[in-house]
């Protein structure tokens, strides 16, 4: 059976231990719901088959009955914690926390290092920034940063974008990006996402007011559409960003780092059409 830090997802868990124990033993539902101390011999299957969640109770029960101790006990109780999450809000908090302890306990997990990614605006910034300044200390590429950023906040960062296989050190001072991407779950990547697109978005915001008309390009526009016509739009958005890419990657003396959003979205909610009654204008 894999490390519980190989798992994003505690039912999983609980049904690999129990095909474990049952293909070296002989061992049912009702022995697992009684190990832990349940009177339902049908209650751990329920929650294993997505139809029910783990209670906070039932966490230890459930964890000493898997023989579950420190920091695995602990882990255990965040990935409850993040299944049994009702919003995203709540998942990335639990998110967090996993990220948190596992770094205290010096254990890496996918799912961290792809949610710190995303969720720190600098890491992609100093991903990008660091192999433009060979031989910089991190008090300088700090000081290149618009957005208000330590010395030691990116000290961290690139341990972690070294740690995290996304640059590599060729000697003092000096970095080479990688090609590795980050991977997660598919419950984790689309947070971490939300989460940077809404910091982002805060720094866009920043840039109005800080930033010249002459270093960046904001514009808009108002429109009312359909499901078919947002469809349209948004393969041309797509488009556009692939193209943007690509005039980007043609750049050899790049000196600055810059952000593009793409942002579509509602102003109002649907809309039914009205039905005029005989007689009247609508």
């Amino acid at each position: 059976m894999n490390p519980i830090t190989e798992y994003n997802d505690y039912r999983i868990y609980m049904r690999d231990f129990y095909e474990e124990r049952k293909r070296t033993s002989y061992f049912t539902w009702r022995e697992f719901a009684s190990l832990a101390g349940f009177v339902s011999p049908t209650y751990l299957k329920l929650v294993c088959d997505g139809k029910t969640r783990l209670s906070k109770p039932g966490i230890e029960k459930v964890a000493r009955a898997m023989g579950l101790e420190g920091f695995d006990y602990t882990y255990f109780g965040l990935l409850v914690k993040f299944g049994n999450a009702k919003n995203a809000v709540e998942k990335e908090a639990a998110l967090r926390d996993l990220g948190r302890e596992a770094s205290m306990n010096k254990i890496r997990i996918i799912d961290a290092d792809t949610f710190h990614f995303y969720e720190t605006p600098a890491c992609p910034i100093v991903r990008e920034l660091a192999p433009l300044m060979p031989d910089a200390d991190p008090s300088e590429i700090a000081g290149k940063i618009k957005e208000k950023t330590s010395a030691l906040d990116v000290r961290d960062i690139l341990q972690f974008l070294v740690k995290a296989g996304l640059l590599v050190k060729t000697g003092k001072g000096t970095y080479e990006q990688t090609e590795k991407s980050l991977k997660g779950s598919k419950t984790a990547i689309p947070l971490a996402i939300r989460s940077m697109n809404k910091n982002m978005a805060a720094l866009a915001e920043k840039s109005i007011e800080r930033d010249s008309v002459i270093e960046r390009n904001f514009s808009g526009v108002t429109m009312g559409i359909n499901e078919s016509t947002y469809a349209r739009i948004v393969d041309v958005i797509n488009d556009c960003r692939k193209k943007v890419i690509d005039i980007a990657r043609e750049c050899q003396d790049i000196n600055q780092v810059y952000r593009l959003n793409l942002q579509l979205f509602p102003l109002t909610d649907k809309v039914n059409k009205r039905v005029c009654k005989k007689g009247r204008q609508p």
